[in-house]
């Protein structure tokens, strides 16, 4: 997920959107001479394959194979360039350049951040690496450059998405410095695989230094969760020791407990020892330090990136090209919203306090920001008499599959049917995967579902693109595979259960999956996904009503034991414990983005003291304290994936209560709903301006135009949380 819902794990779950270096940005067309490439994936015959059906992928060593394939074939596009075809062909070859090579770029990410074997991945690496020096020199390619500018002042030639295409490359080139001086653009050649190296070592440090704390006795952590840690054991103090004849008799059992962010959760979330809490808190909050010098560079070389190619920030350059257009207005709605939210969010703080005096018996307490998951959790349970258990026993996961299903087929009037993998297509056994199909259309893409947990893997939940939707001739449709990525406990067992949380998250991630797999693009630069970032996350967004609306849950939520459908009252209560911290849970956004926006943008200079910045804004943007010695943010991932772009989820969530309200919300498995969603927004992916999507989606009143940018209409999100009232007694006062 891409909104991380607990103040312990900033990065606890979230979707990757994939992007690449600015000429390539993952998206590609069809040519007549590429008919032969047709990426097609029916290989339940036996016949053996590679990973994702790439016959290259047949051993770690194919990536080499791939990686030469890609260069070879986008070489001799780059000669046909050259010979300055007409407008169309130029927009269609280049569009296929991008194709080739983000079939490497996306399944060597996939590669490395699921394989279970260390070759592959080491592979995959390499592949990663030479390709990024390859797009370097794409990106700089000087005949592409004028030929892409040709065909853009062609456009009364070409279609309308033909025409965005060549805008777009050339946005590209020039975000990738190719406008500039020789030295000038070695240096921002040299920045941009800086960068690239930092935010691999940033997220890699997370993986490698997650922290951990040693509790004893063991019965200080409850015992449902003893099965997520690790158990241990010390010698307990006494003269006696050397004389010991026996060390079971003297030694006492306790547990380590690993801080990264799901294990975090947990701990904060059921432990009733106070002092766990704390340590856990604070370790959990304090590590990798090895990022602290690897977030200073990363800020370092971002905004010199950006002042080079003549932007004030890394903020203004990254921002300038989507809905908002500039940071002055992404912090514009950010206060707008900080100040409005901030009395409910005071008003909540005053009642979980309130909450811990009484629990505690005391009339003096302090609340600390380890205490927050723990009597939340408490007062949620109090207030609509929730248990975990019972809520997860209606949700397992083979269920929940059935759902996703039932929903595209209701909506969309499509189908989901298992495919046998072919041998060597898989990753791991635990892999399935699903061909979407329509009655009239016939096979739309291909899905693969890797759900469970297990060492080595990508810790979070993400849709991983790995061929995009291109139209290869008037007859012929490259179809759009993803993968989707969860660590849902257990291997293999549709019968695991889920939290609800788990559900939102896999409802959230089939959102983005569908856009992928719905999208019907003529050019593989906008499928799917590939849309301006601040409106990336708005399907997936909505996608998340539907794992909470009573009509779609009795669909498929039925007891793992019984087959009873889930009780229309347990839902209501799992609604209003759901909508009881909304006030906190929107402030912490709101405050991420606002770190996110500072530590990117023109006024930090060169302080390398990150921690102050982030303590004094957590002071001045929530009601909750700073723990000092804690810096939560160097494991705050979204720096790395959505640097200054972290807003986007706060547009995304005010777009799609909007969307919920005026179009879903009457009757959400409507045939009719989906097919104005699919028609207005889906099957477009980024070939048309968000914006016109938007209002041709559900009309005036989901956006408002600021200084020169576009904002979300914030009136059905604040009425969900509640908001609306405070803001009209604001304005009365």
């Amino acid at each position: 997920r891409r909104l991380p819902r607990t103040a312990a794990a900033p990065n606890q779950m979230w979707t990757l959107i994939r992007r690449t270096a600015p000429f390539v940005r993952c998206k590609s067309c069809y040519s007549d001479h590429s008919t032969t490439r047709h990426f097609y994936t029916r290989t339940s015959n036996g016949v053996p394959t590679g990973l994702y059906g790439f016959d290259h992928l047949k051993s770690p060593n194919g990536f080499q194979r791939f990686v030469d394939d890609a260069i070879e074939r986008s070489s001799e596009l780059v000669n046909y360039i050259s010979e300055m075809p007409s407008s169309v062909e130029i927009i269609r070859a280049m569009d296929e350049i991008s194709d080739a090579v983000c079939s490497v770029v996306d399944s060597a990410e996939l590669c490395r951040q699921t394989h279970p074997d260390r070759e592959f991945v080491e592979e995959a690496s390499k592949a990663s690496m030479r390709i990024s020096e390859y797009l370097h020199y794409l990106n700089t390619n000087h005949t592409l450059y004028d030929a892409v500018k040709k065909a853009e002042l062609d456009g009364h030639l070409l279609s309308k998405e033909a025409h965005r295409a060549a805008n777009h490359l050339r946005i590209d080139f020039e975000k990738g410095g190719i406008h500039l001086c020789a030295d000038k653009l070695d240096r921002v050649n040299q920045l941009n695989m800086d960068i690239f190296q930092l935010c691999r070592e940033f997220n890699q440090n997370i993986i490698n230094d997650p922290g951990h704390v040693d509790i004893f006795p063991e019965s200080r952590i409850p015992k449902h969760i003893h099965h997520l840690l690790k158990p241990i054991c010390r010698l307990t103090s006494g003269p006696s020791r050397e004389s010991l004849i026996s060390w079971d008799n003297k030694k006492e059992k306790g547990f380590r407990i690993t801080t990264d962010s799901r294990i975090l959760q947990s701990i904060l979330q059921w432990t009733s020892d106070d002092e766990v809490r704390k340590m856990v808190y604070i370790q959990g909050h304090s590590v990798p330090q090895a990022n602290h010098e690897v977030l200073h560079e990363l800020i370092a070389a971002r905004n010199e990136l950006a002042q080079i190619m003549g932007y004030r920030s890394y903020a203004e350059f990254i921002v300038m090209p989507n809905m908002a257009s500039s940071p002055e207005v992404v912090k514009s709605f950010l206060l707008e919203m900080s100040k409005m939210i901030k009395p409910k969010a005071d008003e909540e703080f005053e009642a979980i306090k309130n909450f811990k005096r009484k629990s505690c018996g005391q009339k003096y307490v302090h609340l600390e920001p380890w205490d927050e998951a723990y009597y939340t959790a408490m007062m949620k349970s109090s207030a609509y008499n929730l248990d975990a258990c019972v809520v997860a026993s209606y949700f397992p996961l083979g269920q929940c599959i059935e759902g996703l299903k039932m929903l595209a087929e209701s909506l969309f009037g499509v189908t989901f049917h298992s495919v046998p993998l072919a041998p060597g297509e898989s990753w791991h056994p635990d892999v399935l995967k699903l061909s979407l199909q329509h009655p009239e259309e016939g096979e739309m893409g291909y899905l693969y579902l890797d759900l469970y947990s297990r060492a080595g893997k990508y810790t979070g939940c993400a849709n991983f693109a790995i061929k995009g939707g291109r139209r290869l001739s008037e007859t012929e449709y490259q179809l759009p595979v993803v993968a989707l990525i969860c660590n849902f406990p257990g291997s293999h067992n549709l019968s695991v259960r889920l939290n609800h949380h788990e559900v939102e998250t896999l409802f959230h991630e089939f959102g983005h999956a569908l856009h992928s797999l719905l999208s019907r693009t003529d050019y593989q630069h906008f499928s799917g996904t590939r849309v301006a970032l601040d409106f990336a996350e708005t399907p997936s967004n909505l996608f998340e009503y539907y794992a909470w609306d009573y009509r779609v849950l009795r669909r498929f939520a039925k007891h793992y034991l019984t087959g009873e459908i889930v009780p229309e009252k347990l839902v209501k209560s799992m609604q209003g414990a759901r909508d009881m911290f909304a006030a906190t849970e929107l402030q912490r956004q709101i405050f991420y983005a606002l770190v996110d926006q500072t530590l990117f943008g023109e006024r930090l200079g060169q302080t390398r003291d990150t921690s102050s910045i982030v303590a004094d804004m957590k002071r001045q943007h929530t009601s909750w304290n700073h723990v000092e010695g804690t810096h939560w943010h160097i494991r705050f991932s979204h720096f790395i994936n959505y640097g200054a772009g972290y807003y986007s989820y706060l547009y995304a969530k005010c777009f799609a209560a909007t969307i919920w309200q005026k179009l879903c919300q009457e009757d959400p498995l409507s045939l009719t709903t989906g097919t104005t969603l699919r028609t207005k927004i889906l099957q477009h992916g980024g070939a048309k301006e968000p914006a016109d999507m938007l209002n041709d989606l559900v009309g005036d009143g989901i956006l408002r135009y600021c200084n020169g940018g576009i904002v979300p209409d914030i009136t059905s999100f604040s009425d969900e949380v509640k908001l609306m009232e405070d803001k009209q007694e604001q304005i009365l006062l």
